[in-house]
Order: structure tokens, then C-alpha cells, then sequence
């Protein structure tokens, strides 16, 4: 069977705990500039727990399943219940599974997810099956599809390299929102990797700590990226938007304002929402706006599965107005 798209990426089992009692501090002594504080001894209450999947494998394949591509995905799971439900979950949104890897040498990968009152949230993450996630498991030579979706592959060039051979050889078209283990390899090996990628992925500290441009150089950072992709760079900005570069233009739209939970996941269907549209339209703008409303949806519910856009559910959101202008 020949897919319109196969996903590669982590799948995790998540537990959602939000409470009234996880603190807000500041902290200079954090990157994020403030922390959760909890007090040790102490018996905290919790207001509400969530069970559900995660990982960018899973969460991009099922919004791609939900606009209407044969879609397949590709991770690994433990052979214990967390991995069982992952992938009934994964026949049960159309989404193909048999290419997963089932391991029994440790569990499924496991988040807890910290969730404050107003919805931001720390998350703590145990790997567990994704460390032995291996590129000479995956049947190379079985897959047939237009499009390939690399998600986080936990650091592993090898996996990496072995996508982008398998698209060569075939024809298939890339899209990546690479995880921040890659970037260890430094960009000597990975420009002439993401050379191969029609759509590339992240939000702007990423892309500031992979070039090493500071944060507020937004030109240069663009431009930067641009000779680095094959393709069209997709920068997101939390809650100031997204801004996008095709090499001539740089296109920029804010965010609906929608009710936040909690914002785990949004990130995912943001870069798997433009590039559903973008497959479908060729249009950079509609592909904005639709992966906005994406992100948005699944930011109104717990987890990032819940809120994924049916197709033609985009409606049910303001369209955000795109803006573009040439790159300078």
C-alpha cells in the first residue's frame, strides 16, 4: 500500500496533573526565567488527572489521519499496556501501525505533566523505549509514500540519514520539526541533511541555539536558515505567532485568542496542521492559518490529541490574517 504520508517519531504514554497548588517563581537560575515549586514533605491535592498519548510521532500522524491522508506511523513502544493502547489508538484514528517497533527490554516512554492554573507546565519525561529506537529496525524497503514526516528521533543521525536516503531513492517529499538532541551534531552535518527537506520545522530559540544568531536578529536568522533549507522554513513564537520564509517572502500571523488549558501538543499540530494544508493547497498562507487553528484546538483540551482538527472543522476558528513581505 502506497501512504500520502508516513510519520517517524516518539510515542509516549502522558498523565496529566493540574493543580492550584503547583507554584509559580521567579528564578534566574532557570532558562525558562521562573519555575514549579513544590513543597518537599508536603502531600499536595490535585485538581484533575488526565491519561493520554503523546509524542510527535503519534500526535502529527493522527492529525494527518483526521484530514483525510492514508496515513502510517512509525516509533516504538514497550510490550506492556501503555504500548498496547498506543497503537489500538492509532488503528482507532485510521492511522497504520505496523511498522512500529515492540520492545520488552524497558517501558513505553512515560511523561508527567505539571500543569499550573493559567496552563503553562513542566513536563517530566521518562524515555524509556525511545532510547533503543533503532534506524536498522525500520523496513526501508517496505514503505511506499508521497510524504515523510520526521518528528523527534531522540538524537539519532543515523535515523536521520537513513529517512533521507530512503526519500532519495524513492521520490518521496520531507518535512521535519527536528527535536534539540539533533542539534548536538552541529550544523556542518545537518545543512547538507536539511538540504533535502521541503518543510522545515521550530520555534525561534531553536532555531537561535542550532545557528548560534541571537534571538532579536531576525534577518539574519532567516536568512541563515533559508541557505541552510531545501525548502520553507516554518518558525514558531508561542503566543506572538508564527512566521514563515519560502526564500522570497516572509509571511507572519498572530494567534486566535481561544481559551488555553494547557499548550502540550501544539507545537505538534501547528507543524502537522501547515503542512496537511500545504500538501493539499501548495498555499503558505492557508497552510498558516490552518495549523493555527490547529494548535489552537488542541490547546483548549488536555493532551495533544483530543483537539486535532477533523478536516473541514477549521471554520469552527477566526482565520487568522497572514501578512507577508519580500525577504530583505
Amino acid at each position: 500500500m502506497k501512504y500520502d504520508i508516513i510519520t517517524i517519531g516518539s510515542a509516549t504514554q502522558d498523565v496529566f496533573l493540574s493543580s492550584d497548588a503547583f507554584r509559580v517563581n521567579v528564578d534566574s537560575a532557570s532558562p525558562a526565567g521562573s519555575s514549579i515549586c513544590l513543597p518537599l514533605g508536603s502531600k499536595l491535592g490535585v485538581g484533575r488527572i488526565v491519561f493520554t498519548s503523546g509524542g510527535g510521532g503519534t500526535n502529527t500522524a493522527v492529525t494527518f489521519a483526521r484530514q483525510g491522508y492514508r496515513t502510517a506511523a512509525i516509533g516504538i513502544v514497550g510490550k506492556d499496556p501503555a504500548g498496547t493502547a498506543i497503537l489500538d489508538e492509532m488503528r482507532q484514528e485510521r492511522v497504520d501501525a505496523k511498522f512500529f517497533q515492540i520492545h520488552d527490554d524497558d517501558i513505553t516512554a512515560y511523561s508527567a505533566i505539571l500543569v499550573t492554573a493559567n496552563g503553562e507546565r513542566t513536563i517530566l519525561s521518562y524515555k524509556g523505549e525511545g532510547q533503543h529506537f533503532e534506524a536498522s529496525d525500520v523496513p526501508w524497503d517496505l514503505l511506499e509514500s508521497t510524504w515523510l514526516y520526521v518528528d523527534s528521533v531522540g538524537g539519532r543521525l543515523e535515523m536521520l540519514e537513513a529517512a533521507v536516503a530512503w526519500a532519495q531513492r524513492t521520490g518521496a517529499r520531507m518535512a521535519t520539526n527536528p527535536d534539540t538532541k539533533i542539534f548536538a551534531v552541529g550544523l556542518e552535518r545537518l545543512g547538507p541533511i536539511w538540504q533535502a527537506f521541503d518543510v522545515v520545522g521550530m520555534n525561534r530559540e531553536e532555531a537561535a541555539l542550532i545557528t548560534g544568531i541571537p534571538y532579536r536578529e531576525e534577518e539574519k536568522l532567516f536568512r541563515t536558515m533559508d541557505d541552510l533549507i531545501g525548502g520553507i522554513f516554518v518558525m514558531t513564537e508561542g503566543s506572538n505567532g508564527v512566521k514563515v520564509s519560502d526564500g522570497r517572502f516572509i509571511y507572519r500571523a498572530g494567534i486566535p485568542n481561544a481559551k488555553v488549558v494547557e499548550r502540550t501538543g501544539a507545537g505538534d499540530a501547528f507543524h502537522s496542521g501547515f503542512l496537511a494544508e500545504f500538501i493539499r493547497s501548495g498555499s503558505v498562507e492557508k497552510a498558516i492559518q490552518m495549523g493555527t487553528a490547529n494548535a489552537s484546538s488542541v490547546a483548549m483540551h488536555y493532551g495533544a490529541k483530543e483537539g486535532i482538527l477533523r478536516a473541514g472543522d477549521a471554520g469552527q476558528f477566526p482565520l487568522v490574517a497572514v501578512t507577508k513581505r519580500p525577504l530583505k
